[in-house]
């Protein structure tokens, strides 16, 4: 256990933490062909959509019935927390109802499939952003003592959300709209102000859960809810890699993570967040 400044110590050693994000990282990287592949599908599927051909139903197919089973699972078994569930959504991070329909309101540029793919890459724009505002303030020592292997984490973690963004850009550009290269969503004020008034790395580790948690839980929603094979593909493909990230925050924080029969999807964003 790593006391830092403040009295706040790392539940588990560095050694272990570590040790799960090597881990998390080989999955992220097996998950790669597979993701890069559902998007290639997703973004002929739209542009044959939009041309009034007929879609291919067969290898996407395939990917959807085993990465969807996969994903429900894995996120079943990583994302709860000992207490019964993840932490509430840290003030300034509210998630929106996902139970309408996935297109969301009728305004902006994105529609039908491609409003959950720009909420997507917004919702990981989001986290790259939380994760660099966290080593920016400990570089400032605002956090006290950061222990090396939290420090990596939070590296190693934001490249994989930057990884994911490039993937769902790649199908906005693909079908002829502009990429997500911000964050559009109308909690994002709320989320830096909250990040800014951090003072500890236990704070910043329940605000990058909810956050977590959230696109997790948006995309097992995304599995159910969108009308693309090659969408919920690769919405399976990175749900439980997201899932890893929440659950190591879960032992982070002290809170051994154990599996819920059925996943909530509470905490999904709706489409409604985007302002575009």
């Amino acid at each position: 256990m790593t006391t830092t400044e403040g009295g706040w110590a790392l539940p588990i050693s560095e050694g272990e933490l570590a040790g799960l994000t090597r881990e998390m990282h080989e999955a992220h990287q097996e998950t790669l062909p597979v993701m890069r592949a559902g998007a290639l599908d997703l973004a002929e599927e739209v542009r044959a959509r939009a041309a009034g051909g007929p879609r291919d139903p067969g290898r996407r197919r395939f990917l959807l019935g085993a990465g969807g089973a996969a994903a429900a699972l894995t996120l079943a078994a990583c994302s709860s927390s000992g207490s019964g569930g993840s932490p509430a959504p840290a003030p300034g991070s509210p998630s929106g109802s996902a139970s309408g329909s996935p297109s969301g309101s009728a305004s902006g540029q994105y529609t039908g499939d491609l409003k959950v793919v720009a909420l997507a890459t917004a919702l990981e724009n989001q986290a790259v952003g939380a994760y660099q505002a966290a080593l920016d303030a400990a570089k400032a020592g605002r956090l006290g003592t950061v222990p090396p292997a939290v420090a990596t984490f939070i590296t190693t973690a934001m490249g994989q959300h930057a990884d994911h963004a490039k993937v769902w850009n790649s199908v906005l550009t693909g079908a002829g709209k502009p990429a997500v290269t911000d964050v559009p969503l109308s909690n994002q004020p709320a989320t830096l102000k909250a990040l800014g008034a951090a003072t500890d790395v236990a704070t910043v580790a329940k605000l990058a859960l909810s956050l977590e948690d959230q696109a997790a839980q948006t995309y097992l929603f995304a599995t159910y809810n969108v009308t693309s094979p090659g969408g919920i593909a690769t919405a399976a493909t990175i749900a439980p890699v997201e899932a890893m990230h929440a659950a190591i925050l879960n032992y982070v924080l002290g809170q051994y993570p154990v599996p819920d029969d059925f996943l909530p999807v509470d905490k999904a964003a709706s489409p409604d967040l985007l302002t575009v």
